[in-house]
């Protein structure tokens, strides 16, 4: 079966996660991760997408985006966020090497209620690590930029608002605010690795949608969780004793996850 053009199909929202190499907590000061906060900045203004949430934490970064077109603009704000990023702090510490994991991850998310409850996934990260109480605490986050309390300078509210329903910033931001504090109210929940691991997040017909255009088949499966939320992931390889055998892979974005893996990190 030919790869799979995950990252890109137009119309979709995309969340992409991205991890430092060998997890190294490369973006550990705060001057690192405003740098990277500033190549998103530039590279938006770039590339026709638009982001719409983002967290940079201390060993990697979530950024939500929408592609219209689907010509790869996701790689490409990728491709200059990430590689900037990487060649400032390698010059400024006089390292070699590898800067980033191999590839980055990217899973297709449904507008409406998926939309947002990807969103608070990404708002809480640091909440669920443990860092701070409520995400207004951590400022590398499109929390702020949503709230106001921040320009938004790289979060594009107008297609936020119109992607979660909301009909104007002033109902995006009181809606937002209400998802959060709902979540918190209830405490927030452990890593979900569905949205860092999955190939699309929606209701039975998206995914269903997502899978036909992807053209998977018999090497993808699509699990039910609660309620009317679906969850197309990829296939992983049998294990065979005394053999080993690779993991497929999906053309422009990063290899699934092992299960068990934290997406919560602590800041030293």
């Amino acid at each position: 079966m030919p790869r799979a053009h995950r990252c890109y199909l137009p119309g979709h929202v995309w969340h992409v996660t991205h991890r430092c190499h060998d997890r190294a907590f490369l973006l550990r000061e705060h001057g690192h991760r405003d740098r990277w906060e500033r190549w998103l900045q530039t590279a938006q203004s770039r590339v026709d997408v638009s982001v719409l949430d983002f967290v940079v934490t201390s060993n990697h970064v979530h950024v939500l985006v929408f592609d219209p077109t689907g010509t790869g603009g996701v790689g490409r704000l990728m491709q200059l966020v990430q590689g900037h990023t990487a060649q400032s702090y390698n010059r400024r510490h006089g390292r070699r090497g590898a800067y980033w994991e191999d590839r980055y991850h990217a899973a297709a998310i449904e507008s409406g209620e998926h939309l947002w409850r990807c969103l608070v996934y990404i708002d809480l990260n640091m909440v669920r690590a443990g860092v701070v109480d409520h995400p207004r605490d951590w400022p590398h986050a499109g929390y702020h930029q949503i709230q106001g309390s921040k320009p938004a300078v790289s979060v594009d509210l107008e297609r936020l608002a119109a992607l979660t329903g909301c009909v104007s910033a002033a109902q995006l931001r009181s809606d937002h605010r209400a998802h959060i504090e709902d979540s918190l109210a209830h405490g927030p929940p452990g890593r979900q690795p569905d949205w860092t691991e999955a190939i699309a997040i929606g209701s039975e017909e998206y995914t269903n949608a997502v899978r036909a255009r992807l053209g998977l088949s018999r090497l993808q499966r699509m699990r039910v969780r609660a309620g009317e939320t679906y969850v197309l992931r990829e296939e992983r390889a049998p294990y065979r004793a005394g053999r080993s055998v690779p993991r497929r892979r999906t053309e422009g974005c990063q290899p699934l996850s092992p299960e068990g893996e934290s997406d919560e990190i602590s800041i030293t």
